[in-house]
Parts: C-alpha cells; structure tokens; sequence
C-alpha cells in the first residue's frame, strides 16, 4: 500500500525502495518463483518504467512474466497484462517490432478469455495501432482505431471521455492521411465531450483544440486556426 501511496504522488525513488524491501521478504517466504514474487517484479518494473529506466523496466517483466507463465500457464490473463505493459516499454524504445509481437500476443489472449467484445481489447488495438501509425502504416492502422472506438462506444456509451480519446486518435490519423473532411467531425465530436466531461479548460480540451487549428492550418483556414490556438494557449497558460 505504502509503495502504491509513493507511485501515485511521484515519489519514485520512495516507492522503489518499499517494493525492493516487499520483493526481498515475498522471496524468502514464497521462494522464488512464486506469482506473489511476480507481482512485487511488475511493481517495480512500472516504477522503472516511469523513470525512463527502460532496461530495468524490461528485466523485471521479463522475470515476473517467466514467473506467471511457469506457474499460471501462457494463456493467462495475468501473463497477459505483464506482456502488454512490456510491450508498452518496447514502444517507447521504438522497438516497434518487438511491441507489435507481444501486443498481438496479449491481445489473442485476452480475446480467448475475456470475448472480443471486452473494453480491455480497445487499449490493447488502440496500442497496436499506434504502433502502426507511428511507422506510417496507415491501412494497418484505421481499422483497429476503428474497432477501438466502436468497442468504447458500446461499452462505455457514446459520450464518455475514453470515447473523445479514440475519436481523437482517428481524427488525427485521418487529418495526417489529409482526409480533412473525415477528421473534422471526429475533433469536433471528440471536444464536445471533453467540454461536457471536464468543463472549459481542461488539458485534454487544450490537445484537442490544437489538433483541430492544425486541421484548419493544414487547409490554409487561417482565421478559425488562431482562434483555436490562441484558446488552446490559454488554456495551458
């Protein structure tokens, strides 16, 4: 709870010394190779991670997700979860084949266990294709941004914030495929439920009013881009 309590407040370095201390103790009463073990390594792995510590991150999923296969099988959503957050870290290491691997892995997994239709599948496709965007792999992408929004949609309802979150994610693919009439709509839809979800002048509304300017730049609408910019800054400032 203590290392919980220091992650949430940032206070890394804190929290990395508890979960050391809870992994030492877990070792000597479980032994090894125990899935308590394995929960304490992706513990600390998530703190690694969120210090940029990348190569650390990487050697404790990889032992917890050795743990949870040998002991839980590969098929596990446990083993899963462990699987996609070191895909998450291969990401931001631009390693994108490896990510695109283990993200396809994870989300065979969870689609065997948990049904196609479950709205942990939609982080797991928007991940994915991300991956894709981001190597310019755009007809690979638009089909599970796609999917995504369809998943939340149906899940969560039409107008709930992870839902602006995917509107926003194919809006920008279909503004950066200079599919400017697509991609409007969905920025537009996507800042309306934002504004609803958290007021006025929320950071996610700032983002958001950014893609949008850029959308009109893009197509030389230069008097309603400033205005959207200038909101945008205010909104940061």
């Amino acid at each position: 709870l203590l290392g919980y309590i220091y992650t949430k407040q940032r206070r890394y370095v804190e929290a990395e010394s508890v979960y050391k201390r809870a992994l030492i103790i877990s070792e000597k009463i479980h032994g090894s190779e125990h899935p308590n073990v394995a929960i304490v390594l992706t513990k600390l792995a998530n703190i690694y991670d969120k210090q940029g510590l990348f190569d650390k991150a990487v050697q404790h999923y990889k032992r917890s997700l050795k743990i949870y296969e040998k002991a839980l099988g590969s098929d596990h959503t446990d083993v899963a979860i462990v699987i996609t957050k070191l895909a998450h870290v291969y990401f931001q290491q631009a390693l994108y084949n490896k990510a695109e691997e283990l993200y396809k892995r994870s989300l065979t997994i969870f689609e065997k266990k948990l049904g196609p239709e479950h709205i942990y599948i939609a982080i797991i496709l928007t991940s994915l294709a991300h991956i894709y965007f981001t190597q310019a792999r755009y007809e690979d992408a638009e089909p599970l941004y796609k999917r995504a929004l369809a998943l939340r949609e149906k899940a969560l309802g039409p107008e709930h914030p992870d839902v602006a979150t995917s509107l926003n994610d194919l809006a920008y693919l279909y503004d950066d495929l200079l599919r400017f009439a697509e991609a409007e709509p969905l920025y537009k839809r996507s800042l309306k439920i934002f504004e609803i979800t958290y007021g006025p002048n929320h950071p996610h509304i700032a983002i958001t009013l950014n893609n949008l300017a850029e959308l009109y730049y893009h197509q030389g609408r230069y008097a309603e881009a400033e205005q959207l910019y200038k909101r945008a800054l205010a909104i940061r400032e």
